[in-house]
């Protein structure tokens, strides 16, 4: 029976954690695991090759030869997020929609996530990498607050997910992109007359972040939910009307984009979303959308007068 180095036979020496987890010096998460366990994060650039499937392919020669192959893995793509300020706050809501191809590969894939205590996290891109990338990036900042003693500051945060994103840069030139969304409420600052509010930070796939005002899309369906948005968003909005906007504006893109999905009213999908804002990050229960869902589907499908919206869609 094997012991400790010093002969022993307690827990320690043989069961216990590595030293390394005990005395962490990095406030950063990914930084310790990518020293002290690499194997534990998302797949790297070194080992994209060795993916499931893609060893028994044969003409992979390059990123172009390497995107076709996942390609025809069949690899799920989650798309649309979007994200509108309100009057203290900030919401973020995802459709529910997982292509692969031409086929749609899960209709209840959720893409909004509560990131900490005040702030939330959209992804849009290859579904596996991205939802990995969250959860990897939710227990960076908890090992942040940890190790610090305190949060970040809502750029802090901001900033390590670009870190977290550049860092997948290899991955997102052979056809596994990543691009997430992030919001969060950001306390007021009485020294520079700064309130407290919602903040909006986007990125691109290369890792550079943008600070967004009023209100953000990202995924295919973008194009679609930034036109509806800039038409219904107006300063002043409250929680419930900023809701119902990012809503509507999800509604938008699905009528136009095969990647972002609609409300499913027969099979009770809704649209997953979140609010930050003094009172905490949290996701709105599907209750409360399903009466939203239910009064825009009504809306739109007559006009002011009662009377039947031509193409119900307006």
């Amino acid at each position: 029976m094997p012991t400790g180095a010093e002969g022993g036979t307690g827990r320690g020496a043989q069961a216990g954690l590595p030293p390394a987890y005990l005395s962490a010096t990095t406030s950063s998460f990914a930084a310790f695991l990518a020293e002290h366990a690499p194997e534990l994060l998302p797949v790297s650039q070194a080992d994209v090759t060795d993916l499931p499937g893609l060893a028994g392919l044969t003409g992979v020669t390059g990123p172009a030869e390497l995107t076709g192959a996942v390609g025809a893995l069949g690899a799920a793509h989650g798309t649309t997020i979007v994200a509108v300020a309100f009057n203290g706050g900030v919401v973020m809501a995802g459709d529910r929609r997982a292509t692969a191809g031409h086929l749609i590969a899960n209709r209840t894939i959720d893409k909004v996530f509560v990131a900490d205590e005040t702030s939330l996290v959209g992804i849009a891109g290859v579904a596996g990498v991205a939802t990995e990338l969250v959860a990897l990036y939710q227990v960076e900042l908890e090992h942040y607050e940890k190790i610090e003693g305190a949060p970040l500051s809502l750029e802090g945060r901001a900033n390590r997910l670009r870190t977290m994103i550049r860092a997948n840069l290899g991955l997102a030139l052979r056809g596994l992109p990543v691009v997430p969304l992030f919001a969060g409420y950001a306390d007021a600052r009485p020294e520079s007359g700064t309130p407290g509010g919602g903040r909006i930070f986007s990125y691109d796939v290369a890792g550079g972040c943008y600070e967004e005002h009023a209100y953000a899309g990202v995924g295919s369906g973008a194009l679609f939910a930034r036109g509806a948005l800039k038409k219904l968003w107006r300063p002043g909005l409250e929680a419930d009307a900023a809701l119902r906007i990012a809503v509507e504006a999800l509604y938008d893109a699905a009528d136009d984009d095969t990647g972002t999905g609609g409300p499913d009213l027969a099979r009770r999908i809704y649209p997953t979303c979140g609010i930050a804002d003094a009172d905490g990050a949290r996701l709105v229960g599907d209750a409360q959308l399903a009466e939203l869902v239910a009064r825009l589907v009504e809306d739109r499908r007559h006009l002011e007068d009662g009377r039947a919206t031509p193409g119900a869609a307006r």
